[in-house]
């Protein structure tokens, strides 16, 4: 799965800084499907990231792999961070969660949800459905710190100015980030990360790859489905999806042996960016597994020569 994420990052890279977050985001498409082609899985991409921005994407019900077993169920997102890619902006990772066939949460035609996610000192500590204010409190109390040191991840969209406002009300202090909610959730277990616990409006399909990432953490996340307008959730209702259930990490991945790897694009909080120098390229990435609790950073160098074997776009 490294090598995926790798082949994708070091793709996205290339357009870093360009201005042209499809260009990007389609450079690193070609290379993560280019190298899923070659693993040994009969996989079906559940989520196909792209879908509510439009842009390039590994579609839903796709079949990846080379058809043998095990029969997996594939969550992708080849750039967490379009924007920030395109802008050369730090955050922009590439990532991918695996699990077995029929565990992983398909969110249909909702592509918004309310989250709440915490690392695994947090967790049972937290309500989607409390007030951000009750919240906080109670996960002070849990990690025995004072309201005022709790770091708060919530994306910087106009629709979150009154949680904002709640949590600067409570004390608490406020990460703003411009995108990529998958690292967000993902910094509230990385230890020093700073960030204690994410709030917010974001994407169904980013939950579900951020569950996978902390289940292997031992954090915790839960969403609340969230249509966009009226139709959405007319549609939604018809198909079975109900706005008042509280989805926990284990109904986003009800299995209990999944995989998540992410490779950094740009420069984050936990990973570096990729490199390129006259030996080719290097990258930063983590690797997570629920089964065995293992949480692995690995930096690899690429050759130059050997690059257009596995990033098959934009070189």
């Amino acid at each position: 799965m490294i090598r995926v994420t790798e082949a994708a990052a070091i793709a996205a890279a290339r357009w870093s800084g360009r201005g042209d977050k499809l260009a990007a985001d389609g450079a690193a498409v070609d290379a993560m499907r280019f190298v899923l082609g070659g693993i040994a899985m009969d996989g079906i991409v559940v989520i196909g990231e792209g879908e509510k921005d439009d842009a390039p994407m590994l579609f839903n019900g796709e079949h990846i792999g080379n058809g043998e077993q095990p029969q997996v169920d594939v969550a992708v997102d080849p750039i967490d961070g379009t924007t920030l890619t395109a802008m050369g902006r730090n955050g922009a990772v590439a990532v991918i969660a695996l699990a077995e066939r029929g565990s992983m949460f398909y969110p249909g035609p909702v592509v918004y949800m309310k989250k709440v996610a915490v690392g695994p000192r947090g967790r049972g500590a937290v309500d989607v459905n409390a007030s951000a204010t009750d919240n906080l409190h109670e996960l002070a109390k849990r990690l025995k710190m004072p309201v005022q040191e709790l770091g708060v991840v919530i994306l910087d969209r106009p629709r979150h100015n009154d949680l904002v406002a709640e949590v600067r009300e409570a004390g608490a202090r406020v990460l703003s980030i411009s995108d990529g909610d998958v690292t967000g959730a993902i910094a509230t277990g990385w230890p020093n990360s700073g960030a204690d616990i994410l709030f917010g409006i974001g994407g169904t399909p980013e939950g579900v790859i951020a569950a996978a990432a902390l289940k292997g953490l031992g954090g915790e996340i839960q969403g609340v489905l969230h249509a966009r307008d009226d139709e959405e959730r007319r549609l939604a209702e018809s198909m079975g999806y109900d706005f008042t259930r509280v989805l926990t990490t284990d109904d986003l991945v009800a299995s209990d042996n999944c995989y998540f790897s992410a490779t950094a694009i740009t420069d984050g909080d936990f990973l570096r960016g990729v490199r390129f120098h006259d030996f080719g390229a290097t990258t930063q990435s983590l690797v997570v597994r629920s089964r065995s609790g293992t949480v692995r950073t690995i930096e690899t160098f690429h050759r130059h020569d050997k690059l257009q074997e596995f990033t098959l776009a934009g070189f």
